[in-house]
């Protein structure tokens, strides 16, 4: 039996972790080479009240629509939301106090150590000590300290000096993306309209870290481990990856599951990439901007079968093939024209497109451009060399069909999946009736082949 795949609800949330920053994978570099660095980084760090209040993080929660980013003047930073809160209803930002609670409750393996306040707050019962595991003594590779306002209150230790994917820096960033997608399937448990449904039988995790030891460096199963954490005693899970392309792929491959009858609820859940703190801060400390790249993301987003909600159309998924021009031109016609085309519709009958939504504010000054904005132009140019539209309409249609870009640059959450929780408003609130999402992989980046990838799909509520 066949069913129909909606997506019935999406959360996004945000992790405020400003002394992790200097984990990031670039300014860790940067530190190695000039120590004053370090400095400079934590005096332009944000507190946590300001970072509520950045605009397009009220956005990215669900306090504020995309929409009102064009009505915040620039700097957006020097622009705070004047009704910022923590929490919306697409998620919330948790404090960095919060995080080290929640990485300490994701630790399975004895991996963090908590002093003074922190531990205390372990003692008091907050916080489950987990059992002793393999690493001690000689055996325990070098740790690194936990910051909190610019006091030392922990470490995280290594599990093994001779396996470079068990060392402190990698497994760090593994529970960090545990920790945060485990917060994004929590917020979408918890959302009223779930609360009294059964729980997903399956989860896809879509987050960029590689999981594994030595001899299977991507094994995995992150999946399996946050439905763990949540106590979903009856589920399983597996992994899939595709560099910024993840998340879509995984909606497809959860839509499809559930389609044909496997499972009937399917939860995807991405957490956010730690090496991507701090990315582009020496660019922002250069032009004397705050850092803004001190949140981690997650994402997850629950499909159902039969469920209420837009459907996503499995029989006219975009594909980039193997064989395919690798030219932007020839990937928007694979993405966006060909799937459309099977449809009978043309782009100008789509009224919201999803790609990539990096915030401008953070890429620009470290002059990457306006990436939404550069990518729904090349839809309206491709909508214009189509005929649908005069090119002189270029501008508008771009404006018209996309949004302004205010995830952060967490490379897969940033993907078109932010606009997911937004999209649902639509279709439930303001007969939005159509959405389209398309995401681009790098492949060329595992040095493996010189392709790029893309996936796309048309949710609706046809």
């Amino acid at each position: 039996m066949t069913c129909k795949a909606a997506v019935t609800a999406s959360a996004c949330v945000l992790a405020h972790v400003p002394s992790f920053v200097r984990y990031g994978s670039k300014p860790s570099r940067v530190i190695r080479q000039d120590g004053a660095f370090l400095a400079s980084l934590e005096s332009r760090l944000r507190g946590f009240h300001e970072a509520v209040a950045y605009p397009p993080h009220q956005v990215f929660i669900g306090n504020l629509g995309p929409q009102a980013l064009r009505e915040t003047p620039f700097p957006w930073y020097e622009n705070p939301s004047s009704d910022a809160a923590p929490s919306g209803p697409f998620g919330r930002i948790a404090s960095e106090k919060e995080f080290l609670v929640l990485l300490k409750r994701a630790d399975a393996c004895g991996l963090v150590q908590f002093f003074g306040e922190f531990a205390r707050v372990q003692e008091a019962g907050e916080l489950d000590d987990p059992p002793a595991f393999a690493a001690s003594g000689e055996n325990q590779a070098a740790a690194l300290p936990l910051f909190h306002n610019d006091e030392v209150v922990g470490s995280f230790r290594g599990d093994h000096e001779e396996d470079e994917s068990l060392t402190a820096s990698v497994l760090l960033e593994n529970l960090a993306a545990k920790a945060t997608a485990y917060l994004a399937l929590e917020q979408l448990l918890g959302q009223t309209d779930l609360s009294d449904e059964p729980p997903p039988d399956f989860l896809i995790n879509c987050s960029e870290e590689a999981v594994g030891d030595r001899y299977q460096r991507g094994g995995g199963n992150l999946a399996k481990t946050v439905g763990e954490m949540a106590g979903l005693q009856h589920a399983s899970g597996t992994d899939v990856k595709n560099f910024c392309a993840g998340p879509l792929n995984a909606m497809v491959l959860a839509g499809s599951l559930v389609a044909a009858g496997v499972f009937d609820r399917v939860a995807v859940v991405g957490g956010g990439s730690l090496p991507k703190l701090g990315m582009k801060a020496a660019a922002h400390l250069e032009k004397d901007m705050p850092v803004l790249e001190d949140v981690l993301a997650g994402f997850s987003a629950m499909v159902t079968a039969d469920g209420e909600g837009p459907q996503i159309r499995l029989d006219h998924v975009g594909l980039h093939r193997i064989g395919a021009d690798h030219t932007q031109q020839a990937i928007l016609e694979s993405l966006v024209a060909e799937p459309l085309d099977r449809l009978g519709l043309k782009l100008s009958e789509v009224p919201l497109y999803a790609t990539e939504l990096h915030n401008p504010e953070i890429t620009v000054p470290a002059g990457a451009g306006d990436v939404p904005r550069t990518n729904y132009q090349y839809i309206a140019a491709l909508a214009a060399l189509r005929g649908e539209i005069d090119r002189t309409e270029i501008p508008r249609f771009a404006e018209k069909h996309g949004l302004p870009g205010f995830a952060p640059s967490q490379g897969h959450i940033a993907s078109a999946v932010p606009a997911l929780p937004h999209a649902l408003r639509g279709f439930r609130d303001d007969g939005l009736g159509r959405a389209f999402f398309l995401a681009k992989g790098s492949l060329f980046l595992g040095r493996m082949t010189r392709l790029s990838d893309g996936i796309s799909f048309l949710l609706t509520d046809e």
